[in-house]
């Protein structure tokens, strides 16, 4: 029995040390990162998860006839596009060069190779094969200047009103998320998106052929695409183009390019860690947070023309604060030629008079 006693003592004093000996490699395998962070909830995963796929999952409900989708448009989207999306100098046509035969048979027939042009050039409803691209890029990125702003019922009318444009929907239609996948049986070039088999196959055969390199590969990381010194800025600043949503990725174009990738990646993010700091003017905040350089240029002209082109032209002029306030809020055309300044309802009045008044003192 005393024996017996021993033994399982023993036994017991080997199975704690078994346990301590497991717990200590297992805690010398975990990684530095396995305890930083936390699982994301089920609603944060879903609010990043947005996007429609082409069989319509995802699409939000909701509802927009064309003449309520007219209304959005005339205010919001036909400064930069055209009011029927024929262009209005500023973006390519959206709408234009489909006929009912293409309805039909699902392929724009001057897109076929081979086949004669019979549009001047390629628009938007042409090219597009999957309507859940056009419902999901509205609802992302426009108004240009002010994106994410329309409700969904508005995505809705905005995309019917084009879809009656080109003829693909009678302009009484109303547009939901319970008939849209049968109007995209009616989408002009339904079918032609082309299928690559090595891409969707496991087992598809690619169509580059070369030895795999094991051992001593020659390997030339340098970016062989680049813009030579004498065209860096042909386009203005690209810094200054950036919309002020999302990450910045334009550099200064009116500088030499940087040495490394790091060096570019910290220019481009200087001047708005510096606004972000307070140490820069306050006014380059206000123009970034209200989209003000999606569409000018400190000193050049991008779609309008560049802050110190309108400070140079209004200058001496009565009452220029209230005035360039009013052209901020209200918008209009004809000062700079044919090209629209839309209106910004949305920016702030103290926003837009400190705006006003950087322009008015010369936009320095």
């Amino acid at each position: 029995m005393k024996n017996m006693f021993k033994l399982s003592r023993s036994v017991a004093v080997a199975a704690a040390a078994l346990a301590l000996l497991g717990a200590g490699v297992a805690q010398a395998q975990s990684k530095p990162w396995s305890d930083l962070g936390r699982a994301a909830t089920p609603a944060e995963v879903k609010a990043w998860d947005i996007d429609v796929r082409g069989d319509f999952k995802g699409l939000p409900k909701g509802a927009g006839s064309v003449s309520m989708g007219e209304e959005v448009w005339i205010a919001k989207c036909a400064s930069c596009h055209g009011d029927f999306g024929e262009s209005n100098e500023v973006f390519t046509p959206i709408i234009g060069g489909t006929t009912k035969k293409d309805i039909e048979t699902g392929r724009v027939a001057s897109l076929v190779e081979g086949a004669p042009a019979t549009a001047p050039q390629k628009t938007t409803i042409m090219k597009v094969a999957t309507l859940s691209t056009l419902w999901d890029y509205i609802n992302r990125a426009m108004p240009w200047n002010n994106p994410k702003t329309l409700t969904a019922d508005e995505v809705f009318g905005v995309t019917a009103y084009m879809l009656s444009l080109a003829e693909i929907v009678p302009a009484d239609f109303v547009l939901t998320d319970k008939n849209i996948a049968e109007v995209q049986k009616r989408m002009p070039n339904r079918n032609g998106m082309v299928f690559y088999e090595p891409l969707w196959k496991i087992n598809g055969k690619g169509d580059v052929k070369n030895v795999a390199c094991m051992k001593d590969c020659e390997f030339d990381p340098r970016v062989k695409s680049f813009l030579p010194d004498f065209a860096r800025d042909a386009h203005g600043n690209i810094q200054e183009q950036n919309r002020g949503i999302g990450p910045v990725r334009g550099v200064d174009t009116t500088k030499p390019p940087a040495k490394s990738l790091k060096g570019a990646t910290a220019a481009a993010a200087a001047p708005v860690a510096a606004a972000a700091a307070g140490k820069g003017p306050n006014v380059n905040s206000l123009l970034a947070a209200n989209s003000c350089t999606a569409c000018h240029g400190m000193k050049n002209k991008i779609v309008g023309p560049g802050f110190n082109e309108i400070a140079a032209k209004h200058k001496g002029k009565a009452n220029l604060e209230a005035y360039l306030v009013d052209k901020i809020k209200n918008g209009g055309s004809g000062v700079f030629g044919a090209i629209p300044m839309p209106a910004q309802p949305q920016v702030k009045d103290a926003d837009a008079k400190a705006m006003a008044a950087w322009i008015a003192a010369g936009a320095n």
